[in-house]
């Protein structure tokens, strides 16, 4: 099984600037991610970014810098620009590991090529993780997701999902004994084909009402595989305090 890890890069952030060059230990965090990418086995590494900057910070590791346009909308554009750079064929196989998520565990990223590499009818794989506290079950900023038997997506939602109507009826504070949620985990694996045809869907209402790239996929028919993180995955970094929580981590 071959497949390529993308790590999208911009040097402008709204809330924590220029944080792909932020030190961490004297190294920059992007590098950190590299250096995760790396040490997973893949056929090529690749950083889709939009910053001389960053690719300069990088020209010590054996990978591919791409540039692409600094006004792309998401980190899947960018993905999807480096892919049409390189001409990836349209089966092959692309790991999406966010240049800001510098404790991602390798097992995971792997876990993700695995997954989709095994379901030939998913355009996409992710993952989840169970969610355990009441807080965290009714926190509009934890994405929930709802699986098929085979572990295809039903939804993702804001919401908590599925909703135990006679549990909650009788009380929300605490987790209903008979019903499992997951919490779904941003990471994705890619067909380089569903990466070409992504540009072209229109954004979903769904999307729309729960601010959720992932819907656009579902509502246009994609079928996206999700299983549960063989690792614990940390929270990227967005602000100040995420810095100081991973700085702690690396010890």
């Amino acid at each position: 099984m071959n497949f390529t890890i993308v790590i999208p890069a911009r040097l402008n952030s709204s809330r924590l600037p220029r944080k792909a060059l932020l030190l961490l230990k004297g190294k920059p965090m992007i590098a950190r991610v590299v250096e995760t990418a790396l040490s997973v086995g893949a056929l090529r590494v690749v950083v889709a970014t939009d910053s001389v900057e960053i690719s300069a910070a990088l020209a010590d590791y054996p990978i591919i810098c791409v540039m692409t346009d600094p006004m792309l909308a998401s980190g899947t554009d960018r993905i999807a620009a480096a892919v049409a750079e390189l001409g990836l064929a349209d089966s092959e196989l692309v790991v999406n590991l966010q240049g800001d998520e510098p404790l991602t565990p390798p097992a995971c990223v792997r876990q993700l090529a695995e997954l989709l590499h095994a379901t030939p009818d998913a355009a996409l794989a992710s993952l989840c993780a169970p969610i355990v506290e009441i807080e965290e079950l009714f926190n509009p900023h934890v994405v929930k997701v709802v699986r098929d038997a085979q572990g295809f997506a039903l939804y993702f939602s804001r919401a908590p999902i599925p909703w135990a109507r006679d549990a909650f009826a009788h009380s929300r504070a605490q987790m209903p004994e008979s019903t499992r949620y997951f919490r779904h985990i941003g990471m994705y694996a890619y067909r380089v084909g569903f990466l070409r045809a992504f540009k072209a869907l229109s954004v979903a209402p769904l999307e729309h009402a729960e601010s959720l790239e992932q819907l656009r996929a579902l509502y246009h028919g994609y079928r996206i595989v999700l299983a549960p993180a063989n690792a614990p995955v940390h929270a990227g970094v967005d602000t100040q305090a995420d810095v100081e929580r991973v700085l702690a981590l690396l010890g």
